[in-house]
């Protein structure tokens, strides 16, 4: 007698959920294509009933990106503000998460740095534009103050606002199970408290952004926001625009950076973007 053996264990199903990643992905390069050439053509309309005077069609802007492009000045003007921005919001990271994880903890730290923090991160960095020419000259120097003193109040009002978040039902366990004041920082406040520090890092970046086109105009021969101001002066309404556009995709291009290597580097503590 022959017997028949029926194998019912379930098959492995890796191709569908790969298949519907790769569909979702497409799906959301589709999109964002399709937002891309709906924002283009808009700019199309406008530029054709307003006229060039007013605002450069993307054929025309196109054209003053070669421009610039073949002689220099666009690369030397992303690479100038690049540098500013990397370098303060960098410095600003350095200070304020430090800073902010020393406010929220402490109480008396927060006490003797609070006044001054509600009172300095009030007052736009476009009004120290003067003073920073004069204490620091028209160098490198006076634009990486600017966008320093930017994003260290952002970053710091994330980080201590994310430490204060932390439940105090998670401090206590922790230190039941005899965790020190250094162990409670490292395995249970730093990582509840890094989304909050990515989105500090994230709106300091775009804040970054918002000061280097003033400081630039005022103290700069080179960069986006001296093009910008160049532009004008000479009724270069194209230029313009291809400054506009670039300080767009470059901050575009910096955030996504950043949100990446969050995503990736920091996956252990949490931070989903």
């Amino acid at each position: 007698m022959t017997t028949v053996t029926l194998d019912t264990a379930p098959k492995p199903r890796t191709a569908r959920p790969a298949l519907r990643a790769v569909r979702a992905r497409a799906r959301t390069v589709g999109l964002y294509a399709l937002s891309v050439v709906l924002g283009v053509a808009v700019w199309q309309v406008l530029a054709a009933h307003y006229g060039p005077s007013l605002v450069a069609s993307p054929r025309e802007t196109l054209s003053a990106a070669r421009e610039l492009a073949a002689d220099g000045t666009l690369g030397n003007s992303i690479v100038a503000s690049g540098r500013r921005i990397l370098i303060g919001w960098g410095l600003g990271l350095l200070v304020g998460v430090p800073a902010g994880l020393l406010i929220g903890q402490i109480r008396i730290v927060r006490q003797l740095l609070e006044p001054y923090i509600e009172f300095f991160r009030f007052i736009p960095p476009i009004a120290f534009v003067t003073l920073a020419v004069v204490w620091l000259g028209i160098g490198e120097s006076s634009k990486v103050v600017l966008i320093f003193y930017t994003s260290v109040f952002i970053v710091i009002l994330n980080t201590s606002a994310g430490v204060m978040a932390v439940s105090e039902s998670k401090l206590r366990a922790a230190a039941s199970l005899g965790a020190g004041r250094r162990q409670v920082l490292t395995r249970v406040v730093l990582p509840s408290t890094v989304p909050h520090i990515v989105t500090g890092a994230r709106l300091a970046m775009g804040n970054s952004f918002l000061t280097i086109v003033s400081a630039e105009i005022v103290a700069a021969q080179v960069g986006l926001g001296s093009l910008i101001w160049t532009s004008r002066n000479y009724g270069r309404i194209d230029w313009v625009f291809v400054g506009i556009i670039t300080l767009g995709l470059l901050g575009f291009v910096f955030d996504r950076v950043l949100r990446i290597v969050a995503s990736r580097v920091l996956r252990r503590y949490g931070v989903k973007l």
